[in-house]
């Protein structure tokens, strides 16, 4: 492989080759690629680049030799002859050209086009002389050619130059997580332009089955951005030991490797998959699953974004309705395969579609957690945006499941031994919210318009529904809620980690009897994308509400009730239940809700751009805002690029209103964005109480 910005010959004879310049800075500029690689000449397709020829032994002429390249990929090779003419590239075929001035008696200047359609890869180039007296021809090196979203006639193409900043040459952006009603967001660096991420991306395609399978088809196929997400998206997880970026895991158990919420940036997670020849790296979730195929589509050429849909449904049956089943104390419980997740994490990815109509061109699905297979591979998308709004479910990729997705009902069932006693249908409960980053700023972008259109009409949801409950266990019949009585369940403000948060119970009753009412308040902790665990705090009380009335009534979980259950990034899923034991009905009202965590503040002395090599100090500070006393408090200050271990300061007891202070000195090693993590942890339990992040820029000396 290259190694440097020339390659170098010796020899004999009259005219020869005596060095190569690949004019890296001046390519790298011209083809927007800066940063990508310090080795490698890298270039996207349909764009003119030059090289510069040295010779020695003699003198060129043009009259009397003749030029020919010749670009290898894998076995395909394509011949170009060089021309000396104003000409510059052929869309539609490799080209060389010399142009007048560029043609002197020791070197010339080549200007190579590849076609606009050309193959995404690691491509050899031969120099071949001809010459009256013999043929010489040098092996030259390897330069990278990727997609073009600045060319119009790429199917990546994005004629918004914000954009292309946005979704191509940014290393940093924000995943959204938590719930709908308290969004969250971290900050994750790309990390397109850190060492061996490139080489990594592209490694990628080489070890996938598809290449495996049939490397010339392979090749030929990257010609289209369609055919890479869906290798991609399937070599970001690893399944059947199919060399695959990342292993995926759900439980509390993450001592052989890291826990997905402690994972920052992509760059360590693709460093590390390729120096330990292609091992899984453990261990991911949807969210890092997602930002790293963001980080090798966006190495690629291929614009793309992360996206966050909260009360995402996983639809199992491909009945478009989500089953959930509580019981009459409002515990609800695991007996559906169906779930609504509480945020998933998927990517868009911008091209134009041209296996399909044109209203179906622009952002894409491409879902790289493992859910349901598609086509025999664990892999979903590309999808249209598009398709999923108008709901034309027969438009590939994996369109129904996607559509259950975001705009999925839910059919909520209260049964009681065996017997259904109360249901609703809820045709709001999914996709409440969709979003992104938004376009240079860290503000967060409503994406939801461009997947729900209008709904159908119940008669079809209702015919669903029919036959979906005739393949379960349990027999249902109509009724069970009454029309005269509703309740309605909200959560007090914002929750904060280490506070009490309020829950407010609105009952109406829009009968002429008065009503007794037992209720029944449960509280249960849940991963993000599964069924609740059992209850870790209850309230019954009785409640007795006049005619055509309304009551309300308010429940408070204090921190010392779920200190030792839940964490910072916890999801909670909160029910209530009326039962009316004179009617036996019983009706439910359910809230899932994460929480926020108190900050820790951080501060780079001389601000938060730095030079490189340079020592710079953090302060970094937690103040005690919680009700209680922390013993054992441990502040940790940690960095990739910034410090080469973990700092900590430790605090034996942390009154209310008492400060922790870490100072630590920091020093990048490399240019680009980077990330300063903080934590504050202590002895009551293992939870951590907060997380906190400063984005750093980073600049050459």
């Amino acid at each position: 492989m290259l190694k440097a910005s020339t390659f170098i010959f010796t020899g004999k004879g009259n005219l020869r080759l005596r060095l190569v310049n690949f004019e890296h800075k001046e390519n790298h500029i011209s083809h927007e690629t800066q940063g990508l690689s310090e080795n490698h000449l890298v270039v996207r397709r349909g764009k003119p680049f030059k090289l510069t020829l040295m010779f020695g032994g003699g003198t060129w002429n043009p009259r009397t030799a003749r030029l020919l390249l010749l670009v290898r990929l894998g076995n395909l090779a394509q011949e170009i002859p060089v021309f000396f003419s104003e000409e510059c590239s052929d869309l539609q075929r490799w080209s060389a050209a010399v142009h007048p001035g560029e043609s002197r008696s020791q070197s010339v200047t080549v200007n190579i086009c590849s076609p606009v359609l050309s193959s995404v890869g690691v491509y050899q180039l031969v120099v071949q002389i001809e010459t009256m007296q013999n043929k010489q021809t040098y092996a030259v090196g390897t330069f990278i050619l990727l997609c073009n979203p600045w060319h119009q006639d790429d199917p990546v193409y994005m004629p918004v130059k914000e954009q292309i900043e946005e979704y191509v040459k940014s290393d940093y952006g924000w995943v959204y997580f938590g719930s709908s009603a308290n969004v969250q967001s971290r900050p994750w660096l790309f990390g397109q332009y850190e060492s061996g991420v490139l080489e990594a991306c592209l490694t990628l395609l080489q070890v996938s089955p598809q290449h495996q399978r049939d490397s010339n088809k392979d090749y030929i196929l990257r010609t289209d951005p369609v055919y890479l997400s869906l290798v991609i998206c399937a070599m970001v997880i690893n399944s059947k030991d199919d060399q695959g970026i990342l292993l995926g895991k759900w439980d509390n158990d993450y001592s052989d490797g890291v826990k997905p919420t402690d994972w920052t940036g992509s760059a360590d997670i693709l460093q590390q998959w390729l120096s330990s020849k292609f091992k899984p790296v453990r261990y991911g979730q949807c969210w890092v699953f997602a930002s790293v195929l963001c980080t090798v589509m966006r190495v690629l050429g291929i614009p793309s974004r992360v996206v966050t849909v909260f009360d995402a449904a996983h639809d199992t049956n491909a009945n478009t309705t989500i089953e959930e089943y509580y019981t009459t104390t409002g515990e609800k419980l695991g007996w559906s395969r169906d779930s609504i997740w509480n945020f998933h994490v998927w990517v868009e990815c911008w091209m134009r579609r041209s296996d399909l109509s044109p209203g179906f061109d622009g952002w894409q699905v491409v879902d790289p957690t493992p859910q349901e297979l598609s086509r025999g591979v664990y892999r979903c998308g590309p999808c249209p945006v598009a398709a999923i709004r108008e709901r034309c479910l027969l438009v590939p990729y994996d369109t129904p499941f996607l559509y259950a997705s975001v705009d999925g009902d839910v059919h909520r069932v209260i049964v009681d031994n065996g017997h259904v006693v109360g249901e609703t249908l809820d045709s709001k409960a999914v996709g409440r919210l969709i979003c992104t980053k938004s376009v240079g700023s860290s503000c967060l972008s409503n994406l939801t318009h461009s997947y729900k259109g209008l709904k159908s009409k119940k008669a079809l949801i209702t015919q669903s529904l029919i036959d979906s409950f005739a393949e379960t266990t349990f027999c249902f019949f109509s009724g069970g809620t009454s029309p005269d009585l509703e309740v309605s369940l909200t959560i007090e403000g914002s929750p904060v980690f280490g506070k009490n948060i309020s829950f407010c119970v609105k009952v109406t009753n829009r009968s002429s009897q008065m009503r007794t009412l037992r209720e029944n308040f449960s509280t249960q902790l849940k991963e993000y994308n599964r069924n609740p665990q059992h209850s870790f705090w209850t309230a019954h009380k009785e409640i007795s509400i006049q005619p055509y009335k309304d009551l309300t009534l308010y429940h408070t979980l204090h921190y010392s009730d779920y200190e030792s259950t839940l964490a910072a990034d916890s999801v909670v899923n909160a029910a209530v239940v009326l039962q009316d034991p004179r009617t036996n009905e019983s009706i439910l009202s359910a809230q899932e809700f994460s929480m926020s965590c108190v900050p820790i503040e951080m501060e780079i002395a001389g601000g938060d751009c730095v030079e490189m090599n340079k020592e710079q100090t953090a302060h970094v500070t937690f103040t005690n805002q919680l009700d209680k006393v922390l013993s054992g408090a441990v502040l940790s200050v940690e960095g990739s690029g910034l410090l080469q271990q973990k700092q900590e300061t430790r605090a034996c007891l942390l009154q209310p209103g008492e400060k922790i202070e870490n100072k630590v000195s920091i020093k990048a090693t490399s240019h680009g964005t980077k990330l300063l993590v903080a934590t504050l942890s202590h002895s009551n339990n293992s939870i951590t109480v907060s997380r906190s992040y400063l984005r750093i820029s980073v600049k050459a000396a």
